[in-house]
C-alpha cells in the first residue's frame, strides 16, 4: 500500500457495547458510517479507546472482521496489536485474520518497564512476526514506559516495515527532537487530541484520534487545514471544541467519549469494568457540545 493513506486523520474506533455487556455490532456499523461521512482517512481497530485489554481473544477477532466488512475497502485500517508479552504479541500476529488491514499499530509493553534496550527487542520481535507494516504506539501515561526518539529512530532505521509512530508522550520537546531526525519515510503521528495544532506544526503529518469518533468533521477540519498551513482557520475550529476535547477525558478514555457518543444517537455508553460512565456533571457539560 502507500503509507502515505495513512497520513490525516485516523479515528480510534471505540467498542459499543449492549446493556448485557456483549458487543453492539449495529452500532459499530453506526458508528463507522458516521466517522466515514465525517472525512477521516483511515480507522483504528482494537486501540486503547477500543477497550481492547477487556476484550476477549475471539471478540478482538470478531470486532476486527466486523470493521473490515462494514468500512468495505472504503479507508484504509489499522488493527491494534500489542502487549507486555512478547511471545503473545507475535502469537497474536500469527493467528489474526489481518486480510485488507493495512497497518498494525502495537503499543510499548506496560507494567513491565523495560529498558530501551527491552523497547528495541520487543519492537525486533513484532517487526519480525508482522505481515503488515508496524506503527509503534509511544503513551507513557498508560503504560509507565516512555520509547525516546533515539530508540524509535533505531528501530525505523534497521527495520524497514516499521513505517510510523503514534506519539502520545504530550512532551513537546521530545517530539520536536523525534521529527528533527527521523527518516525522511518514518511518520509521526499524534496521539494526543488536545495537543494537534501544536503537533502538526511542529511537523507532524497527522493524528490518531478519540475525538473524532464524536467530533469528527470538526477534527479533520482541524488537520486538514494544518495540513496545508492554515493555521488561523484550524485554530479558530480547535479552539472552539477544545472545552469539549478537554471534557472527553476529564473522567478517562472512552468513558467521555462513549457519553457523548451516546448524546448524539450513535451507540450506548456501556463500559466494561473497571471503567464505569462519566458523572452527571460531565455529561451535562458535554451536552452543550454534542446537542445540535
Amino acid at each position: 500500500m502507500a503509507y502515505q493513506q495513512l497520513k490525516g486523520t485516523g479515528v480510534a474506533l471505540v467498542t459499543p457495547f449492549q446493556k448485557n455487556g456483549s458487543i453492539d455490532f449495529i452500532a459499530l456499523e453506526t458508528l463507522i458510517a458516521h466517522v466515514i461521512k465525517g472525512g477521516v482517512d483511515f480507522l483504528v481497530a482494537l486501540g486503547t479507546t477500543a477497550e481492547t485489554t477487556t476484550l476477549t481473544s475471539d471478540e478482538k477477532k470478531e470486532v476486527l472482521a466486523a470493521v473490515m466488512r462494514i468500512s468495505n475497502g472504503q479507508l484504509p485500517v489499522v488493527c491494534g496489536i500489542g502487549g507486555n508479552n512478547t511471545e503473545d504479541v507475535v502469537q497474536q500476529l500469527k493467528e489474526f485474520d489481518l486480510t485488507g488491514v493495512d497497518a498494525v499499530l502495537s503499543v510499548t509493553p506496560y507494567y513491565n518497564k523495560p529498558s530501551q534496550e527491552g523497547l528495541y527487542q520487543h519492537f525486533k520481535a513484532v517487526s519480525a512476526a508482522s505481515s503488515k507494516p508496524v506503527i509503534l504506539y509511544n503513551v507513557p501515561g498508560r503504560t509507565g514506559c516512555n520509547l525516546l526518539p533515539a530508540t524509535a529512530i533505531r528501530l525505523a532505521t534497521d527495520f524497514e516495515n516499521i513505517i510510523a509512530i503514534k506519539e502520545a508522550s504530550g512532551n513537546i520537546t521530545q517530539c520536536m527532537e523525534l521529527i528533527r531526525d527521523k527518516p525522511d519515510h518514518f511518520t509521526v503521528l499524534s496521539g494526543d487530541d488536545n495537543l494537534a495544532i501544536a503537533q502538526m506544526a511542529i511537523g507532524m503529518e497527522g493524528i490518531i484520534s478519540v475525538a473524532a469518533n464524536c467530533f469528527t468533521k470538526d477534527m479533520t477540519d482541524i488537520i486538514n487545514l494544518s495540513i496545508v498551513g492554515k493555521f488561523d482557520k484550524a485554530r479558530k475550529v480547535f479552539y472552539r471544541i477544545l472545552p469539549a476535547i478537554d471534557l472527553l477525558f476529564a473522567e478517562g478514555n472512552p468513558a467521555g467519549v462513549k457519553c457523548a457518543l451516546k448524546q448524539m444517537g450513535i451507540c450506548e455508553q456501556y463500559l466494561r469494568l473497571p471503567l464505569v460512565p462519566v458523572s452527571d456533571v460531565t455529561a451535562k457539560k458535554l451536552a452543550t457540545y454534542t446537542k445540535p
